[in-house]
């Protein structure tokens, strides 16, 4: 009680102070950390979420994401040191569908059980199991199909969440 939180170049590592990412040390654990400098944090930010600091490299440092994902982001981003709170997040029952609304979720309508001119897998007669491979309503692949096509940074990536992980 009574402390205060500092965001500036350089601070100490104390949890909830942000601070440029090269400032920190290796092994940290951060949230809310920025991909461009000056843009606003974009990685760690919902419940319960952080990523580790575990290495530099040339103006660069190494994140460990939740994902497993390996990525560099510059050192003259920002982070804020410690975890989100609230890691039990992702356990709440919600227990009836009109909590879910109240969230702002509307019910989710199977595509085949759709018309062909709201959804591609919807029509035909009787009852039948799309004909496709599964996509969005817009016709984009979903489950499992790679949609990522942002090239540019693809050599941010050290090593995809897909990855093997290393026993």
């Amino acid at each position: 009680m009574g402390d205060t939180v500092v965001a500036g170049e350089k601070t100490d590592v104390k949890p909830g102070n942000a601070m440029l990412l090269s400032q920190m040390p290796v092994g940290t654990i951060i949230h809310n950390v920025e991909m461009k400098p000056g843009k606003g944090g974009q990685i760690a930010r919902s419940a319960g979420t952080y990523v580790q600091l575990v290495g530099r490299d040339r103006g660069m440092v190494i994140v460990r994401l939740n994902s497993g994902e390996q990525r560099y982001v510059r050192g003259d981003c920002m982070g804020t040191v410690g975890a989100v709170s609230n890691p039990d997040n992702a356990n709440q029952n919600l227990a009836k569908a009109g909590r879910n609304r109240w969230l702002g979720r509307r019910p989710l309508t199977r595509g085949v059980a759709k018309n062909p001119v709201d959804h591609p897998h919807g029509g035909g007669e009787g009852r039948t199991s799309g004909g496709r491979h599964p996509v969005t309503p817009w016709g984009k692949p979903t489950k499992g199909a790679r949609t990522r096509n942002n090239k540019r940074t693809d050599g941010m990536i050290i090593r995809s969440r897909h990855a093997k992980k290393k026993r």
